[in-house]
């Protein structure tokens, strides 16, 4: 599952100019939560999905201002027009590999439908990334289901954030390299 290394700062490099937080994690933000389903099975699947949840309360009801950035625009990313148009996000943020991003968004959005306090809600624009494992996984079977979201939400929490092997960057390469 998740590696034990070295990270970059514990290495004396410091990324940007701000100081990180105490566990220099998305989670030093107060209320922010991660949470992942990793899938491992065989010697030909492994991938996932992890979720950034950004508070604890509706989050369609309490929206959160965002923004993106595109640092390579390759990849799949569902929900950024709005994101772009109104500055903020109503669903957790999923991550996943390239052919499991549908799944990914369905399961969210019928997670905010079926989120107390949204019986009349109509329209929900659900943000998802993705992650290419088609090297490492047999990406064409899709794996991730809608329940490995729901795993995902079910298990996020604060503190320190597993990394590596796990969720979304199960499978993940980068430059020739296992990322996570």
């Amino acid at each position: 599952m998740a590696q034990e290394r070295a990270r970059v700062s514990e290495l004396g490099i410091d990324v940007g100019i701000l100081p990180s937080g105490t566990l220099n994690a998305i989670t030093d933000v107060a209320g922010v939560r991660v949470g992942h389903a990793t899938i491992i099975a065989g010697d030909s699947v492994r991938t996932g999905v992890t979720v950034i949840v950004p508070h604890s309360g509706n989050l369609y009801q309490e929206k959160v201002p965002a923004a993106i950035y595109l640092g390579n625009a390759y990849g799949k990313l569902v929900g950024s027009t709005q994101v772009e148009e109104l500055g903020n996000i109503e669903t957790p943020i999923g991550l996943t590999n390239t052919l499991s991003v549908p799944v990914v968004m369905q399961a969210l959005v019928r997670y905010t439908l079926e989120s107390p306090g949204n019986s009349r809600v109509r329209s929900v624009n659900a943000v998802v990334g993705e992650t290419n494992d088609g090297y490492l996984n047999d990406i064409r079977g899709m794996h991730v289901s809608a329940a490995h979201v729901e795993q995902a939400l079910t298990s996020a929490s604060g503190g320190a954030v597993l990394e590596g092997s796990v969720g979304a960057g199960t499978g993940t390469t980068c430059f020739g390299y296992k990322g996570g």
